[in-house]
């Protein structure tokens, strides 16, 4: 199951819904301002950045801006406290999975919340478009000899 977090009028957002729709991947939907996010929820997003807090957190929304402070100023609570009043600072669509989280909408890494099943399926499907492909070119080479 996908968790995708998103707020109203966000472009993005939009995409990933529609691309997670149009490719019959079940989803739900948490908008990050009418359900507040539990501490607990903040922490584990937190905690499932790889390269750091800034993976979710947009240092140049203007909620964190006013703060004048650096994101290694913050203790852990503190920094729990400050996103759960201030979700605008969590970057856009946050998309999680039990193994991966994808955050922004982009064409290429959203394909990396295909459930395992599908991307066998649809690489099966890949595979043979392209063995026709190949066999149709020999066809056309040969009638053209």
């Amino acid at each position: 199951m996908i968790i995708i977090y998103t707020s109203p009028g966000c472009a993005s957002c939009r995409k990933a819904k529609k691309w997670l729709q149009d490719n019959r991947i079940s989803f739900i939907e948490k908008n990050i301002f009418s359900n507040i996010l539990k501490d607990a929820e903040i922490k584990y997003l937190l905690s499932r950045c790889e390269n750091g807090t800034e993976d979710i957190i947009s240092v140049r929304s203007k909620a964190f801006q006013s703060m004048r402070k650096d994101l290694d100023d913050f203790s852990i609570n503190e920094l729990v406290k400050f996103i759960r009043e201030n979700p605008t600072i969590l970057k856009r669509p946050i998309l999680l999975t039990k193994t991966t989280m994808v955050v922004g909408y982009d064409d290429d890494e959203i394909t990396a919340i295909t459930p395992e099943n599908l991307r066998t399926v649809r690489k099966q499907v890949h595979d043979r478009e392209q063995e026709f492909r190949i066999e149709q070119y020999k066809h056309m080479m040969k009638t053209e000899l």
